[in-house]
């Protein structure tokens, strides 16, 4: 997604062998020992493809066992290796959403590949990575469209959200300025062109418009107070953007700062122009 994350600690494919395993007691023994060779070869399919829908077939054979392997997921027995994972997953750190970049941590695990369209993936450790609410909410069961086989960035794939991948640009006037978000022009045309899906799908724009008035409102403010503590102003938006850039680049206040930095009418605004009261 807008944040590379690092691989699951659970191994994807020690997770068939491992589910499989324990269910050797169960009505779904005889099952899941029969499949249990093909889904791990879905796996490694999944793998290898870096999870795009383009190249990860569903699996019609297992329909009529969907809801086995949904239970995997929804209701997972207390000490099961799945269960011990997905708590895993949930304890995590993020301070903010890894598909999107809005401060928060987000509550929810998203499947890459929606479990109601691949039930086998449902469990798969690198198909599973935390997501806000509002981003599950945009994305829900999409994967892309027969224009565009993939909409979203793979949060441990792809490799060049590393860096940053999405920018503003902020236009006059500055006491009540507009601004448009985009895909970071130094990105091949393909990264762009999916960077951009991504931001469509997920509504990141109408959701980062609601921060940037506030954002907007907050720098105003934060400026004026150096300007009355006789303090640099650059200087010190250099400071306030580079602490916003852990854990990524791509977080919504290191994005608002890049992009007020890189702009030199803006900043000589900030400096000398008068500022409506927000007090």
């Amino acid at each position: 997604m807008v944040m590379l994350l690092d691989a699951p600690a659970a191994c994807s494919l020690q997770m068939v062998d491992d589910v499989v395993a324990e269910r050797q007691g169960g009505k779904n023994a005889g099952f899941f020992a029969g499949i249990a060779q093909d889904w791990r070869d879905c796996v490694q399919a999944y793998i290898d493809a870096e999870g795009s829908p383009a190249a990860v077939p569903t699996w019609p054979d297992i329909a009529h066992k969907k809801n086995s392997f949904m239970n995997l997921y929804l209701s997972p027995m207390d000490g099961s290796v799945q269960g011990k994972m997905l708590a895993a997953m949930r304890d995590h750190d993020l301070s903010l959403c890894p598909a999107c970049g809005e401060a928060g941590a987000p509550n929810t695990l998203d499947h890459y590949l929606p479990k109601g369209q691949y039930p086998h993936f449902c469990v798969t450790p690198h198909n599973l990575f935390p997501m806000c609410d509002a981003c599950q909410t945009n994305k829900k069961e999409k994967t892309g469209d027969a224009a565009n086989p993939r909409f979203f960035l793979h949060p441990y794939f792809d490799v060049f959200a590393a860096n940053q991948v999405l920018e503003i640009t902020i236009d006059p006037p500055f006491e009540a300025p507009t601004f448009n978000l985009g895909a970071v022009s130094l990105l091949t045309a393909p990264q762009q062109a999916l960077v951009s899906r991504h931001v469509k799908e997920l509504g990141i724009v109408q959701r980062y418009a609601r921060f940037f008035r506030n954002q907007h409102q907050r720098l105003l403010r934060l400026v004026q107070n150096l300007r009355e503590a006789d303090l640099d102003v650059e200087t010190n938006l250099i400071l306030f953007r580079n602490n916003a850039a852990a854990p990524t680049r791509n977080a919504w206040e290191h994005v608002f700062y890049s992009a007020v930095l890189s702009n030199t009418d803006m900043l000589d605004y900030l400096k000398d122009g008068d500022f409506p009261d927000y007090r």
